[in-house]
């Protein structure tokens, strides 16, 4: 055994001792079915806390040179037929990135410091291999499969450290998904290739030097998502053992949802709609283990991250992400574009990018069926709190808070107050004049953002006779909250857009909700006279349909 070479099964026996240990090792029997095929290099990107070294150190016990099979064999892994195919097999390399990649240091260095200690490793273990390069690492392993026939499982622990720790040095990252892919690519030393990281596989544009790589991200999992946290059977079993609550560590620890495979068999039912378990919640293994060893449950999230962390980011505000935030705290939910990320630390074009990051750093869940990133349970909240509870955040909370005044009006039919809302809006805008519908329109947007938590808004919705300014339809959530039709004039008056609703029949176009239907006139007048006792922008109308 060397360090690198073959590293033995101590890590592993360690976690089996710990006083809390749930049985993963099922998944040994995915990654089987992939030796020595097309499918043969994996990359598992989840966030820190969720055991991607726990399993990197199990899959270089299994197989890993020596004897482990005492540490499989009342396994679940055991279960499964030919469960011992490649236990003991191979010839495992296993190296953690972090070990070599620092802040400040040179990319070409570590990889060449890197490369070197493996190669040590290897000449111990096959001597008599004449290498022709002791200092290239691929023409060494080259050299031992050439000669001796053997094959090498590859296991990269922290393979994105390059993208977190030398988040400018882009010349630095482009060398090293070079040498991953030289390393690793079409090379049949190569029998499996397994990388974990937080990050997925970066891209260039629409490429990326390591597109050999199938992903199981905690966005798309698939096979492995069962084994990609504690699932809520689990914790269940846990909670009954250390006579916990299970409701009360669900509260704070549970929301992560993630999509798993169909299997063959359900896939017809699945295709009619039939089949409902396609979805699975799970938990971060480190907050449980440490709420049931010590029976206090709270905010473990720190032990691995810094709120600053969240804080740097969030605070950010493109395209107004504190109002995002603020909208995520309330419980809302925000639709996201996970396709656009490019999947480093530093290059954001935009909000949505930021809280794409935010799903693979742990921070926000999403949602697949809907494309919606939410906060997942108390123990981020909490974060989220922490995060924003400098002086900068009090604006941005006082809107929203705001926001919420209105929609609560607006349900109440309270249009005075409504209009007085509107006002503040208006007044607080760095924009002081609307100048257009079309800006009064983006305005009233804005100050109705808290809505997002419990509709769907569609702007110029076609009713037949014309188009609606603005509507706001309930989410199947909030199916009870009345459907918002807002008709907007600039300068002009309500009895204009009142007029206009009853003419054009709009509401006919909304005939599910006529049980449920707000009728709101918003009128904006430019030229009020500041010195008048009854001055005031904006006015406002609001009927049941």
């Amino acid at each position: 055994m060397g360090r690198y070479l073959n590293p033995g099964c101590m890590k592993f026996q360690q976690v089996l001792n710990s006083e809390i240990y749930v049985d993963k090792t099922g998944m040994i029997s995915y990654i089987n079915s992939v030796v020595n095929t097309e499918q043969r290099y994996v990359c598992v990107s989840r966030p820190r806390r969720f055991g991607k070294t726990i399993a990197a150190n199990m899959l270089a016990a299994y197989y890993g040179k020596g004897d482990s099979r005492q540490l499989f064999s009342d396994r679940k892994i055991a279960e499964f037929d030919n469960w011992d195919k490649y236990i003991n097999y191979f010839d495992v390399v296993r190296v953690v990135m972090t070990d070599f990649i620092k802040e400040k240091k040179d990319i070409k260095s570590a990889l060449a410091e890197m490369q070197k200690l493996v190669v040590r490793d290897l000449k111990k273990q096959y001597p008599d291999v004449d290498y022709y390069n002791i200092e290239n690492l691929i023409q060494s392993m080259s050299d031992v499969y050439e000669e001796t026939g053997k094959q090498f499982v590859i296991i990269i622990d922290e393979w994105d450290v390059v993208f977190r720790v030398c988040k400018e040095d882009k010349d630095g990252q482009k060398l090293y998904l070079d040498f991953l892919r030289d390393w690793l690519k079409d090379q049949e030393y190569v029998t499996l290739a397994y990388m974990t990281g937080i990050l997925p596989i970066k891209k260039y544009g629409q490429h990326s030097a390591l597109n050999m790589f199938r992903e199981f991200s905690i966005i798309t999992p698939m096979q492995l998502a069962q084994y990609t946290g504690f699932t809520e059977e689990e914790v269940k079993d846990k909670c009954n053992e250390y006579n916990m609550h299970y409701e009360d560590i669900a509260s704070w620890y549970n929301g992560y949802i993630v999509n798993t495979e169909i299997p063959v068999e359900l896939r017809d039912k699945y295709r009619m709609g039939e089949y409902e378990d396609k979805t699975l919640s799970i938990y971060s293994p480190l907050s449980v283990v440490e709420a049931l060893s010590t029976g206090i449950i709270q905010n473990y999230w720190n032990k691995t991250e810094n709120y600053e962390t969240l804080a740097e980011y969030i605070r950010m505000n493109y395209d107004g992400l504190k109002d995002s935030v603020a909208l995520l705290m309330d419980g809302g939910r925000l639709k996201v574009n996970i396709n656009k990320y490019q999947n480093d630390m530093t290059s954001f074009n935009g909000g949505n990018d930021v809280l794409v990051m935010l799903i693979h750093l742990g921070y926000l869940g999403y949602d697949a069926d809907t494309k919606e990133v939410f906060i997942p349970n108390n123990e981020l909240l909490d974060e989220f709190k922490n995060s924003t509870e400098s002086e900068e955040w009090v604006d941005t909370f006082t809107s929203f808070k705001k926001s919420q005044k209105l929609l609560n009006a607006t349900w109440e039919g309270k249009d005075e107050k409504v209009a007085e809302i509107l006002e503040w809006f208006h007044d607080s805008a760095e924009n002081k004049t609307y100048n257009s519908e079309a800006a009064l329109s983006y305005a009233v947007q804005m100050a109705y953002y808290a809505g997002q938590k419990y509709y769907t808004t569609i702007q110029e919705l076609d009713s037949g006779k014309g188009y609606v300014d603005l509507v706001y339809l309930p989410s199947p959530k909030h199916p009870n909250k009345p459907a918002l039709l807002i008709e907007l004039k600039y300068d002009k008056t309500l009895e204009t857009a009142i007029d206009q609703i009853r003419n054009r029949n709009y509401p006919q176009k909304l005939e599910h909700y006529k049980d449920n239907l707000l009728l709101v006139s918003i009128n904006y007048e430019k030229d009020v006279n500041s010195t008048d006792t009854a001055y005031k922008h904006h006015s406002c109308s609001i009927e049941m349909a």
